[in-house]
């Protein structure tokens, strides 16, 4: 079994097909897009792939150590995950062209007027091992 991550993007990738912004949606087309995607995290689950997965609020800060006492807080001007990651899912699977069957299916989560949103998702494997280091 190996673990991936599957990254919903608020932006960063190439426009979804149907790329409506969900602050345009109706209250059933949310309504509907929560329910596939808890559908499909129950059914995996049931196969013993679903690790984890969250939806992420729009709220989010930089924090970095700068000696003691002092951690400096910052709302940019970076590129923030804020800006860019809606949500995640980890899933424990067989191989990578499962990974790729499941992040496709969930790419096709409904979205505006109930239609698949068709949304790029970013697939990574979870490191498993530190690489080696040769001279």
């Amino acid at each position: 079994m190996a673990k991936y991550l599957l990254l919903k993007h608020y932006r960063g990738a190439p426009p979804a097909v149907n790329d409506v912004p969900m602050d345009q949606w109706t209250p059933e087309e949310i309504t509907a897009h929560v329910r596939y995607m808890n559908d499909f995290a129950a059914r995996l689950e049931g196969t013993g792939e679903f690790v984890d997965g969250q939806a992420l609020a729009p709220e989010g800060t930089f924090v970095r150590y700068d000696g003691p006492g002092r951690p400096p807080v910052t709302d940019g001007p970076f590129a923030e995950t804020k800006d860019l990651v809606a949500g995640w899912m980890v899933i424990d699977v067989d191989s990578y062209d499962r990974a790729v069957e499941l992040a496709g299916e969930l790419s096709a989560a409904p979205g505006a007027g109930g239609k698949p949103i068709h949304e790029w998702l970013e697939l990574r494997p979870f490191l498993t091992a530190p690489p080696t280091v040769t001279d």
